[in-house]
């Protein structure tokens, strides 16, 4: 009596150190915490652009086409997809870490005694059925259930469980800002497709007028009125345009495919219209305010989930070092002749154990895996962190770019007014002998260059209004 006394007080004494050294595993972590701004650079909305649905912020239906096939065959979205499913599986088998398991046992056997041991001598002179002794190979047959619990006392599988559903809703938000870019990265494409296409008007358009304008220096020539450098002048800066449209057409080939790609189908034509590029966007940019930020932009979720996912896995990293109860049973039907085995009550066999372990020996491992967790969790608060402060630096940088695009596209479109005109008045002058044929080549040049300049600063001003609403959370509802 006094033995088994001994042995509980060992086991209590052991025990409570367990718990006593647990409580010295510190899981509050911190780190500098930094406030959002209350406006962006100074704006003040009420609303969220972020809250329009994709398909009204793009009224373009050739560009909304293209975006219905990605959200069907796009590689990348599919991708998030399976992880999704990968982490509901988890969640399942977190909750199944928690009920009971239990199985069909099936097993067979034979054992031999050593004759001179405890068990061998005694069989030597004991029957197992009326006049037959137990045999020297000794058949084992069984059948019957197998079951075992492990006991969530301190509640460590309940947190594997939690964190697991919390990685499953942070990789909902992960598929979110997959569809965010791929909406966003389609809409940029087509848009300088469509810039492409206007470019390559342009182009085409200066060539013939380059090619009007060498037949009429060669005829200025055979008049003695120009000299042959002027037509090797001009027919320069006709192969140069010629080179340059050759180049936009590469171009065009490269973007198309890269729509393409982000569709998921092979490399084919994309319907469109070029003059959709310089249509006036019916929505209204607004911002809104910072904290919306948190709300509407899947990658700042997504680490937010991340973050809670990592407390979670701490608080079960710390009570892994508490003792685990488990219970283990069977019961079936034991024999050592199959026409035994189902013999009631005298082929019943069952058992039960309850165990109580506490770890000792590899403290070691499991002090290290509670300070990764402890540095997956400060790492967590750093991306959280990070993905606010990116969020907020690309919504200011956006509409920084939107506000001085305004302004540009007006001097830009001046300049090709004005440069037009000196085409004009260049060639005139040139064709009553007041201006040289370098003046022409010169205005022709500009010209050409600055018309695609208003081309490209249309272009964007539709990608830094698609960036806006992508930086804002746009696109995934």
């Amino acid at each position: 009596m006094k033995h088994r006394l001994s042995l509980y007080i060992y086991l209590l004494a052991l025990v409570g150190l367990t718990l006593n050294s647990c409580k010295s595993l510190d899981t509050s972590v911190s780190v500098p915490k930094r406030n959002l701004p209350g406006t962006f650079a100074g704006q003040y909305d009420s609303a969220s652009v972020a809250s329009v649905n994709w398909r009204q912020y793009f009224a373009d239906s050739a560009l909304v086409s293209l975006i219905d096939t990605a959200l069907t065959h796009n590689i990348d979205l599919q991708i998030a997809l399976q992880r999704i499913e990968i982490f509901r599986s988890n969640i399942r088998f977190a909750k199944g870490a928690m009920l009971p398991q239990a199985g069909l046992a099936v097993a067979g056997g034979v054992r031999k005694f050593g004759l001179y041991t405890m068990d061998g001598a005694g069989n030597i002179t004991t029957e197992i059925t009326p006049g037959q002794i137990v045999p020297t190979h000794l058949p084992d047959l069984y059948v019957g259930l197998q079951a075992s619990w492990e006991i969530d006392i301190w509640g460590k599988l309940k947190n594997q469980r939690q964190s697991a559903v919390v990685q499953y809703l942070a990789s909902v938000e992960g598929k979110n800002f997959v569809l965010t870019n791929l909406i966003a990265d389609i809409a940029i494409s087509y848009y300088e497709l469509l810039s492409l296409d206007n470019e390559l008007e342009i182009t085409q358009q200066t060539i013939q007028k380059q090619k009007e304008a060498v037949e009429a220096v060669k005829t200025l020539k055979d008049a003695a009125r120009e000299n042959q450098l002027a037509v090797h002048q001009f027919n320069a800066q006709l192969l140069n345009t010629q080179a340059l449209e050759r180049e936009i057409l590469q171009q065009i080939v490269e973007t198309e495919n890269r729509i393409n790609f982000l569709l998921g189908r092979f490399p084919q034509s994309a319907p469109r219209q070029k003059e959709s590029l310089f249509r006036q966007s019916t929505q209204t940019l607004s911002a809104g305010i910072p904290s919306q930020l948190l709300l509407n932009r899947p990658d700042i979720r997504e680490a937010e989930l991340q973050l809670k996912a990592s407390q979670l896995d701490l608080q079960s990293a710390r009570k892994s070092f508490l003792p685990s109860f488990s219970i283990t049973g069977g019961y079936g039907f034991q024999a050592f002749k199959p026409e035994f085995l189902f013999t009631m009550p005298a082929s019943i066999a069952y058992s039960a154990l309850g165990n109580l372990v506490t770890p000792l020996v590899n403290r070691n491992a499991l002090k290290a895996q509670f300070t990764t967790a402890k540095a997956i969790q400060v790492q967590a608060m750093y991306v959280y962190q990070q993905a606010i402060l990116n969020g907020y630096t690309e919504v200011v940088n956006e509409l920084s770019n939107i506000n001085n695009l305004k302004e540009i596209l007006v001097f830009k479109q001046q300049q090709a007014d004005a440069l037009l005109q000196s085409v004009e008045t260049s060639t005139e002058l040139y064709k009553s002998g007041r201006a040289s044929y370098l003046d022409v080549l010169i205005a022709q040049q500009n010209s050409l260059q600055t018309q695609l300049d208003v081309i490209s600063t249309n272009k964007r001003q539709r990608i830094a209004s698609i960036n806006v609403y992508r930086a804002l959370g746009g696109g995934w509802k």
